[in-house]
């Protein structure tokens, strides 16, 4: 199992959540509620392991 450290800010201009994963180069999502954001952000680093296959 591989630890990632993973950004998540408020988006006050728009509302709703950002995540940035930095050490995964352009994986980042968002989500309307911070549950949101957190299950969009696994599926986005799922997303992101399947294309280095």
């Amino acid at each position: 199992m591989v630890e990632l450290d993973i950004i998540i800010m408020e988006d006050k201009e728009v509302g709703g959540f950002i995540s940035i994963v930095p050490s995964l180069p352009g994986c980042h999502t968002q989500g309307e509620t911070l549950d949101e954001v957190i299950k969009n952000t696994k599926e986005a680093i799922s997303l992101y392991v399947e294309t280095l296959n």
